[in-house]
């Protein structure tokens, strides 16, 4: 779930941005600071959306750079249990498929994918079900379910497609084309 936080920190401003605006500079730094970082209860910070203030700046001992209390609002991203998201196949592999949804890649191990026995094709990189035939390779778009979230050292994001509406959206179009 993609949402916006409004924050307050001090932020350093080096002594090289300086030159630009103090708007500028500010977001610039702050920039540097958060984006890409993972934090456990926020989530992924993705960009700075805009500064709300810009205290006076404070100048200290051994350090020429200058430090501004500001308050300001950051784009973050963190998958929630039973939330619904959409994504690519990035890789596949004997024991299950990643999905690139937006800012993170989350596992649908191989139990999880269909109600089917599910085979690993090595030759084509693709899992294949037995019965039901239907197959699933990279770069297929699939919607599936978060069912577990750990965003610690290493974020790792578990996915089920083992409910109704989820899988691949081929399988989800040819089933729902099969009922009307």
């Amino acid at each position: 779930m993609y949402w916006i936080a409004t924050m307050e920190d001090d932020v350093r401003v080096s002594p090289e941005k300086l030159g630009m605006s103090l708007e500028e500079a500010v977001k610039e730094s702050i920039s540097e600071t958060y984006e890409g970082k993972i934090d456990s209860k926020l989530g992924v910070f993705l960009a700075v959306v805009g500064i709300e203030s810009i205290g006076e700046g404070r100048v200290l001992p051994e350090d020429a750079s200058v430090h501004y209390n500001c308050t300001f609002k950051m784009l973050l991203w963190k998958p929630v249990e039973k939330e619904i998201v959409e994504g690519e196949v990035v890789d596949i592999t004997e024991f299950g498929v990643f999905v690139r949804m937006g800012t993170a890649d989350g596992l649908v191990h191989i139990s999880q994918i269909m109600d089917d026995y599910v085979s690993y094709d090595e030759k084509n990189s693709m899992l294949v079900g037995r019965n039901t035939k239907k197959s699933l390779k990279e770069g297929d778009v699939v919607r599936a379910r978060v069912i577990s979230v750990s965003l610690k050292e290493e974020n790792k994001v578990s996915l089920t497609m083992r409910q109704p509406y989820l899988g691949a959206l081929q399988w989800i179009e040819r089933e729902l084309k099969k009922n009307e």
